[in-house]
């Protein structure tokens, strides 16, 4: 069986100079965090690479990494554009804000036609998510009545930042390891006695520093890319009360879906300690972790030999 690394990589700035975090030198010959993440992910079975960018940063990314990875697995590229709607709608005059993780990944329609694990450009996910979630695509099949999904769950306190707060999806999971419920949730940090603090009210009376987190790697099949063809035309014609910033959100998808009982989602914990820039003050911890990994043997220095 087939099975495609998906990479959401749109949100990457238009000026390779400087400054853009997904393209900060991490490894010792130069590779980015984009790197592991393939290697890893090609390591676990996967056969190629799709990366949604925006076609304005097209050469530059191809130059940058693109035309490198190639060399190593296929690669193909979808384009995510914030005018791409479905027939008879807009973008709401004033509104520069892309639409989100949701229509991301419904760039990949008619492209990705095999089972898939979608996550960030910008995060480190370590290899045991990878292996477990090409395990589950391999062992179950899309189709039916309702969508297979699967999830890896990261351990919350394995995925915060010393330098500010991070936003995650913050879950319930049942004692059969499915997801019950998600929270997209913004502000979550730990205080100098380590309890989790968040900007939700309702989410801050059951989290805690081992609750399960995702960090947008979700595996899933062509099945569900269908499905968000049709939820972006429901959401757009729900976004009246915000639409300059309203997004549509893989999170909040899976969320609705959960509610109308049409997914199952198996949720993969894994003891990985995920890390990224999420500020510019966490690439010192990131580079240092990365050495260790080498210094550990899980990655060789010469990370393509």
């Amino acid at each position: 069986m087939n099975t495609t690394l998906i990479i959401m990589a749109a949100g990457i700035g238009s000026r390779f100079g400087g400054g853009i975090k997904q393209l900060e030198k991490m490894g010792p010959g130069g590779e980015i965090l984009m790197d592991y993440s393939i290697y890893d992910a090609k390591e676990a079975g996967f056969d190629k690479v799709v990366f949604i960018i925006r076609r304005d940063i097209e050469q530059d990314f191809k130059e940058v990494i693109g035309n490198r990875i190639g060399a190593h697995i296929p690669v193909e590229y979808v384009f995510q554009d914030i005018a791409d709607l479905p027939e008879g709608f807009t973008v709401p005059q004033g509104r520069t804000k892309p639409w989100g993780t949701g229509q991301a990944v419904l760039c990949c329609k008619g492209v990705v036609n095999e089972p898939y694990v979608i996550i960030n450009a910008d995060d480190y996910y370590g290899r045991e998510a990878f292996v477990k979630l090409h395990t589950f695509l391999t062992e179950h099949a899309g189709g039916g009545e309702t969508f297979t999904l699967g999830m890896a769950g990261y351990i919350l306190e394995n995925t915060l930042s010393e330098n500010g707060t991070v936003t995650r999806g913050v879950c319930k999971v049942d004692s059969q390891g499915y997801l019950e419920r998600i929270e997209e949730t913004t502000g979550i940090r730990a205080d100098e006695h380590g309890r989790i603090l968040c900007d939700n009210e309702d989410v801050q009376e059951w989290i805690h520093p081992h609750v399960n987190v995702s960090m947008n790697m979700w595996a899933g099949y062509p099945d569900f890319l269908d499905y968000l063809e049709q939820g972006f035309v429901q959401f757009l014609s729900g976004i009246s009360d915000d639409p300059l910033k309203k997004e549509y959100l893989l999170p909040t998808i899976v969320k609705d879906l959960l509610k109308d009982k049409h997914a199952t989602v198996k949720v993969y914990e894994t003891q990985d300690r995920w890390f990224g820039v999420t500020y510019l003050e966490d690439k010192p911890l990131v580079v240092d972790s990365i050495r260790k990994l080498i210094a550990d043997g899980v990655y060789p220095a010469d990370l393509w030999g």
